[in-house]
Formats: structure tokens, C-alpha cells, sequence
């Protein structure tokens, strides 16, 4: 099981590179918008990570404590960074820059609470 916790964090990451890239690779665009990069990155986050949270929580494949109140957060932050991107999409492109910043600044927040929250409420064991 450790060796599928380990693509599904990979592929986690993946996701990460391909929704911050997007949204980094708009900075200089006019008019700004959600790309399908952007999209696709977030709900590869979304999905691996509910596959992440649900091996954690078994306490398989990783040897972190699972921190329920940290996912759940991150969790509910994934799910509007998804809507964001898919509601941004759905706008004509002059009107998509507030939804691609929703996503884009929620996903670095992402970031920024799994490397100091998650890393913060795990402790190693052995």
C-alpha cells in the first residue's frame, strides 16, 4: 500500500504544479484568465486528495499522524479552488480574472497549510 500511497502523492503534486503553473503563467496575460490547466490541476488535487486523506486516515502508507481538522480545511479549500476554476471557465474571458484569482490564491493558501499546518500536527513515529 505504500508504494500506492506514494503515486497517488505524486500524482497529488502533479496536480499542484499544473494548477499553480496555470494560474502563475496568467500573471502577465490580459485579460487574466482560468485556464484548462488550471481546471484539470485542481480537481487532480481534489481526487488524489480524498484518496490521500482516505489512506492517512486508515493510518495506511504513510507514518504521519492524520490530522482530521487539517484535511478537513484543506478539503473544503480544494473544493472552492474546483468551483472557482469551473465557474471562471464558464465566464466570458474579460470577466474570468476574480474567479482566477479565487483559485490561484486558494491554492498557494493550500499549499502554504499543508506545509506549516499538516507538517506542524504530524509527528513520526518509530
Amino acid at each position: 500500500m505504500s508504494f500506492v500511497y506514494n503515486v497517488l502523492l505524486f500524482l497529488h503534486f502533479i496536480g499542484m504544479a499544473m494548477l499553480i503553473g496555470g494560474f502563475l503563467a496568467q500573471m502577465r496575460a490580459v485579460p487574466r484568465q482560468v485556464t484548462q490547466w488550471m481546471r484539470d490541476g485542481a480537481f487532480t488535487q481534489l481526487l488524489t486528495g480524498l484518496a490521500l486523506a482516505g489512506l492517512s486516515g486508515s493510518g495506511i502508507g504513510t507514518d504521519q499522524n492524520f490530522s482530521p481538522a487539517a484535511v478537513g480545511t484543506k478539503l473544503l479549500i480544494a473544493l472552492v479552488v474546483a468551483v472557482a476554476c469551473v465557474m471562471g471557465m464558464r465566464q466570458p474571458v474579460d470577466k474570468q480574472q476574480p474567479w482566477w484569482a479565487a483559485a490561484g490564491g486558494l491554492a498557494i493558501l493550500n499549499v502554504v497549510l499543508a506545509v506549516f499546518w499538516l507538517s506542524a500536527t504530524a509527528t513520526t513515529v518509530g
